[in-house]
């Protein structure tokens, strides 16, 4: 043995070659954490002073290959000032330099997923050879920084700087075959023949078949672009993606910029050009947002694996309404190979579903993500029924009808006596009370509410909401069936509106003031677009349906009528009364025309603002911040409330809702961490200096405490 760590081992084979083998101790996956970079140092001294060894081979001794570097870890190096941070990383970059200046010829068998630092490794031997079911990548993007360990100098190199800017902007997971073509890898094999295909390279290196000096030559020595293609590929670029990010994403940029800055030096000095950008991202707020939704999700997973414990396998659900969202949650169910039985009370409504299914079907083989072998077996996977003949061995139902309490627990009640007794019993509200629908049920600790949002096929995010009465082993088993959808569920205690709607209609309420205080919706729905929502609260409401949304503000109101009841008409209501109900019948805010693919596209219709005139004062232009605090502060001191309540446990559980919910912008964290962002202290200012609009805008005694205390909601 060459060199034994608790991360690495480093062993010598036949003829000279040695194997270093990453295989972090207590851990399901390799990551590059402090021991592994360690590890990594101190076996490359080895192998530098072992005159035996002639060639190395660098493996995996897990499924993976390395995930990446461990940011719950190395994330507190971001807490440092800037020069600290620069100097870490360029500690750090030694060691991957050591790598590559062995002085014989390396090669990585790369078995399986190699993202960010792991990839980053791989990139500093002289050779990659890959498993056809491998993965490579730098998704460093997404959590708003760049690559740090000479990715953003080493890939341009090796694979061209356009496409190095494409696989670090977009930060995709790359499959096998593109790894190939792009250049990034040099082979790609059978995953068992890797290790021998693997050995076999590098002994025709060592033998002088294959020029490795000139591999390695080319990784550290200037970018091969003239100044006028230097040009072209990175200013082009720099467009582009500037018009994708719209200003809200800086790594992107930032990356770019250091590709071009790098270009013209060596390694070495390129590599200070990428430490100081490096540095510089990890201090902005977008950074610490998107590592702090990273470490939100690892906690949603973490909860959801203790779940797993408890709950009963669903090896058949059944969907009560075969609308378009009850044949959403049909295709869901199906796609990822739950057999589902569809019921309704109609043919029409069954055909309405099966439509549905049929239709997202059909896209997802038009885009070649799956085959039409696939799509027959997910459809035969659907049983519509007009009848509960067939509900005797369903594990869980999930009801779907509509949003009316009365008819909802006619349907609760027939189907909990068809239905086995061990049978979980969902219902898909948006805002209905859970023990509310619970009141005649028999068995109300089987029952618990279940909340899809729409476009069920897109959106991630299911509101398991617990009742008073709901047994843990109901929940859990909810939990692990949206998981078996391939959906993001969060556990939200019971209420009007649970977590997401509670928290999004103080936000319409604002919008509402503001409506009425005389500015225009399409100013208003700009200036939230820019600071980050996918659409503003006027688009947001045509595409709910201004119907769905006055139903649910109605049930808000009377469930917070000290804040979420209006003492004014809204341009809501007024819209509701003339049937202006957005999207679906084509008026609303804006009127609705097919753009050339079929697909709505929104219209400014001067004839609106004639309608509301009646409750909107004169039109006035307002300042961005001020409308983003009148929409803003609602929202956040609502989603303060749910966690002060007990409605939701955690803050990362709230900003993740929010996030997967309607769309929080993701560089922002979500509500919680926006308040951290600004600090608590000076949102609780703000907030008093609009409290004179109402309760929506009054802080809760805790934040006041909070505040004055320094305290924050993440850490």
């Amino acid at each position: 043995m060459i060199y034994e760590g608790k991360a690495i081992t480093v062993k010598l084979l036949e003829d000279g070659i040695a194997e270093l083998n990453f295989d972090l101790q207590g851990e399901s996956v390799n990551k590059f954490n402090r021991e592994t970079l360690e590890d990594l140092k101190a076996s490359v001294e080895a192998l530098k002073g072992n005159s035996d060894v002639k060639g190395l081979l660098v493996t995996s001794g897990k499924d993976c290959f390395i995930v990446g570097a461990d940011i719950t870890e190395f994330g507190d190096n971001f807490k440092q000032d800037e020069e600290v941070i620069i100097e870490w990383i360029l500690e750090a970059n030694k060691i991957f330099n050591a790598v590559e200046d062995l002085p014989f010829p390396s090669i990585t068998a790369i078995n399986g997923i190699a993202l960010g630092g792991g990839f980053e490794m791989c990139l500093s031997t002289d050779y990659r050879i890959m498993s056809e079911k491998a993965k490579v990548g730098l998704p460093e993007v997404k959590l708003g920084i760049y690559p740090g360990f000479g990715g953003t100098v080493r890939l341009p190199r090796v694979i061209g700087a356009d496409n190095a800017i494409e696989w670090i902007c977009m930060g995709a997971e790359n499959r096998a075959d593109k790894a190939l073509k792009f250049g990034a890898v040099d082979a790609v094999v059978k995953a068992e023949a890797l290790q021998e295909q693997a050995i076999a390279m590098l002994k025709e290196a060592i033998a002088g078949e294959l020029n490795w000096e000139a591999k390695r030559e080319e990784k550290t020595s200037k970018l091969k672009l003239n100044p006028m293609e230097q040009m072209m590929v990175f200013e082009t670029a720099k467009g582009f993606v500037a018009g994708q990010t719209k200003g809200q994403y800086p790594a992107p940029i930032e990356a770019i910029k250091t590709m071009q800055k790098a270009a013209n030096f060596g390694r070495d000095k390129a590599l200070e050009v990428e430490a100081k950008g490096f540095a510089k991202l990890a201090k902005t707020t977008e950074s610490q947002a998107l590592i702090g939704l990273f470490n939100n999700d690892q906690l949603l997973k973490k909860k959801a694996k203790e779940f797993d414990k408890i709950a009963k396998p669903t090896k058949k659900a059944a969907v009560l309404g075969a609308g378009i969202m009850g044949g959403g949650i049909a295709f869901q169910s199906a796609l990822k190979g739950t057999p589902i039985l569809m019921k309704d009370i109609a043919e029409a409504g069954i055909e309405l579903g099966l439509n549905e299914a049929n239709k997202l079907l059909a896209k997802r083989v038009e885009r070649k993500k799956m085959k039409p072998a696939q799509m027959g077996e997910a459809l035969n996977r659907i049983r519509p029924t007009l009848s509960y003949a067939e509900f005797g061995d369903v594990d869980v139902v999930v009801e779907a009808v509509v949003e009316n309490p009365k008819v909802k627990k006619i349907v609760l009640a027939e189907v909990e006596d068809v239905v086995r007794e061990d049978a979980v019993v969902a219902s898909n509200t948006s805002t209905i009370s859970i023990d509310l629908l619970a009141e005649d049920l028999k068995r109300p600790e089987n029952f618990l509410g279940m909340h899809f949002f729409n476009p069920v096929h897109m959106m991630p995010l299911v509101e398991v909401i617990r009742g008073s009465k709901t047994s843990e082993e109901a929940v859990a088993t909810t939990v692990a069936y949206a998981k078996q959808m391939g959906k993001t569920p969060i556990v939200v205690n019971d209420c009007p509106g649970f977590l997401v709607n509670r928290v999004l209609f103080p936000y319409f309420g604002g919008f509402a003031a503001l409506m009425r205080d005389g500015a225009d919706f399409r100013q208003v729905d700009k200036v939230m677009e820019k600071f980050g929502f996918p659409m503003g609260p006027a688009y947001l409401m045509d595409v709910v349906g201004i119907d769905t949304g006055k139903h649910a503000n109605d049930v808000m109101a009377e469930g917070f009528p000290e804040r979420m009841k209006a003492d004014f008409k809204s341009a809501m209501e007024v819209l509701y009364e003339n049937e202006y109900y957005g999207q679906k019948n084509k008026k609303g805010f804006y009127k609705y025309e097919e753009d050339k693919k079929g697909k709505p596209k929104k219209v400014f219709d001067e004839s609106v603002l004639e309608l509301l005139k009646p409750v909107c004062a004169d039109q006035k232009d307002f300042d961005a911040d001020d409308i983003i605090a009148r929409c803003m502060i609602p929202m956040c001191i609502e989603t303060v409330r749910c966690l002060e309540e007990g409605i939701v446990d955690t803050a990362a559980e709230a900003d993740m809702g929010l996030i997967f919910g309607i769309g929080f912008p993701p560089f922002r964290g979500g509500a919680l961490r926006y308040i951290d962002t600004i600090g608590l202290d000076k949102f609780v200012e703000l907030a008093d200096k609009y409290k004179d609009l109402g309760p929506l805008y009054h802080v809760t005694d805790k934040m006041r405490d909070m505040a004055a205390k320094g305290e924050k909601y993440h850490g």
